[in-house]
């Protein structure tokens, strides 16, 4: 009863509820045909909830919707991680560690498309032990992307297989939250899941290696032409010290923000200490009203990122508070009616809820029960609905524009000179979620990994 009185009504009913979400949507094609940067996504989102404001009937609840969606204390995680994020890489990227890097990674000649594939694999590896997509790109991006670039590689192939290595750690880590959501909703023995999830992530890897190798391109056709003119400081090496001591502490399960803090509390200790940085290099005030600095440049060059968040979270207290997932949910469940329509059912479920709300967890959790009631009735065993939730999550959530896994690493990307790339092309060069979608296809359509273990 609770949730109904809360239900914000539209004129025109249900279509006037779909205006703001297909103002978004609209504006988010405009922004990403124009491949523009984060900055032109911020519009959409603003348009849309003002937009909203025409059709709806109750302008007051329609108000606190958005209020409410800027409450969720995911907002909060990825605002702060943001920051924080944006000042440990601008630690990292303008002490030299970069450039020293990229000079030892030509001379040994591993650069353009072979840097891509093993960028891709060493972001498995640490999505996988880490059990975050998100902060797995502010720990590998500052350093492996600009290395790449400078190496040879396309910044857009850079980032996509920074990508897809984060999106194949959260589809099959262990500790990751949409292993754990998906395991949990469905009554799944988590070492289960992961074991018969590897059927379908193990094979999208493999694919997402190939293409790496056959198709990423090279910025300036030829491995290292970017570097030329570079000189390798050695001693710059010790501003490693924050990726190691994030990466540590995730692997310790300790929350994201406090492992971003300590490792920039490290970087400045570091900076310090080896005479990379004078506390003036940091933060100073010339007077004049202005103050400058790499930790300052680094908070205010997130702002086009801040607002855009701010729009997304307001956009789904709105949704949400309209009851757009609810109706959702109960429309898709009508389609569940034999085995293979149920878990096609699954994944257009899903797979809707991740676009919009950006979140997979999210997605999983808010469907879990329905899923969980009509894969029951199907015959549809616990592991392969848990499977294809996750699966799921990692295409569509990955392939969205919108979503923090295309801007944060177009938002990171923009902190080298020359090297931005825009979030609209970040979904083209997502190898791994575009082989899993393959993947999830011949599953429905064939019932690839659809025998749970025995007794299932």
């Amino acid at each position: 009863m609770k949730q109904k009185e809360q239900r914000i009504e539209y004129h025109f009913g249900k279509a006037g509820s779909l205006v703001p979400l297909l103002v978004a949507a609209m504006m988010i094609l405009w922004a990403a045909v124009s491949q523009s940067n984060v900055n032109g996504y911020v519009p959409a989102f603003f348009a849309a909830l003002i937009t909203g404001v025409i059709f709806t009937k109750e302008e007051k609840a329609y108000g606190e919707a958005m209020v409410y969606g800027l409450s969720k204390p995911m907002f909060g995680v990825i605002v702060l991680a943001v920051i924080l994020a944006a000042v440990s890489g601008k630690l990292i990227s303008a002490s030299g560690v970069v450039q020293t890097i990229a000079v030892y990674v030509v001379e040994a000649g591993f650069t353009g498309r072979l840097f891509v594939a093993a960028s891709f694999l060493i972001t498995c590896l640490l999505a996988f032990a880490t059990g975050t997509s998100v902060g797995t790109y502010f720990v590998v991006i500052p350093i492996l992307f600009p290395v790449g670039v400078m190496a040879g590689a396309a910044p857009a192939y850079m980032i996509g297989a920074i990508v897809s290595g984060a999106a194949f750690g959260d589809n099959l880590g262990p500790i990751s939250d949409t292993t754990i959501a998906s395991s949990a909703t469905q009554h799944a023995d988590l070492g289960t899941v992961v074991k018969t999830r590897m059927r379908y992530s193990l094979p999208a890897a493999a694919g997402a290696l190939l293409l790496f190798l056959l198709f990423a391109k090279t910025a300036d056709g030829a491995g290292g032409s970017g570097i030329t003119d570079v000189t390798e400081n050695p001693l710059s090496l010790i501003m490693l010290v924050v990726p190691v001591v994030i990466i540590v502490l995730c692997m310790m399960r300790k929350h994201l923000i406090t492992a971003l803090s300590w490792g920039i509390l490290a970087g400045i200790a570091a900076g310090l200490l080896s005479g990379i940085y004078k506390v003036s290099d940091l933060i100073a005030f010339p007077g004049g009203f202005f103050v400058t600095g790499v930790m300052i440049e680094a908070v205010t060059g997130t702002a086009g990122t801040m607002a855009m968040l701010i729009g997304v979270f307001a956009l789904l207290g709105v949704l949400e508070r309209s009851g757009f997932f609810e109706d959702v949910g109960a429309l898709l469940s009508r389609l569940a009616k034999t085995e293979r329509s149920t878990e096609a059912t699954i994944v257009l479920s899903v797979g809707i809820l991740s676009m919009v709300t950006g979140v997979i967890s999210v997605a999983i959790v808010a469907l879990g029960d329905l899923i969980h009631e009509i894969g029951e009735k199907a015959g549809v065993n616990r592991y392969r609905r848990a499977n294809l939730m996750d699966c799921t999550g990692c295409v569509f959530c990955f392939l969205a524009p919108w979503t923090v896994h295309c801007v944060i690493p177009a938002q990171l990307s923009a902190q080298f000179e020359g090297m931005a790339v825009a979030p609209g092309s970040v979904p083209f060069v997502n190898y791994y979620s575009i082989c899993m979608l393959v993947i999830l296809a011949v599953a429905v359509i064939t019932g690839y990994g659809r025998k749970g273990p025995k007794g299932e």
